[in-house]
């Protein structure tokens, strides 16, 4: 039903698309592949991603808890709260892995 509303479409192609990016990110991880390629900046793609994923998922959990309504459909009034209340959730998460990313790209550059 997010199809019927724009603003929900839109938090349906941020939330799908970071989750896309964050399994990758998880598997390069998991399996040391980063380790393989040091010509690339790890910690530089790291807080460029979390950085553009609390960004575009604060927009989008902003969007998302100014779209709720009652009138909306009251049917699924709940999950759509709900899909507001986790898009927050995972904004703060994003935010402070944002964060930690910074402070270890700081470390980086300062050696």
């Amino acid at each position: 039903e997010y199809f019927l509303y724009p603003a929900f479409g839109w938090v349906m192609f941020v939330a799908v698309f970071y989750w896309v990016l964050t399994v990758f990110f998880l598997i390069i991880y998991m399996t040391m592949t980063y380790t393989r390629i040091p010509q690339v900046p790890w910690t530089t793609v790291g807080l460029c991603f979390n950085g553009s994923a609390f960004v575009l998922y604060l927009i989008a959990a902003i969007v998302d808890a100014s779209s709720v309504t009652k009138e909306l459909d009251s049917h699924n009034y709940n999950s759509w709260a709900a899909s507001s209340f986790f898009a927050f959730v995972v904004t703060s998460c994003y935010a402070g892995n944002t964060y930690f990313s910074f402070i270890s790209w700081r470390s980086r550059t300062l050696q």
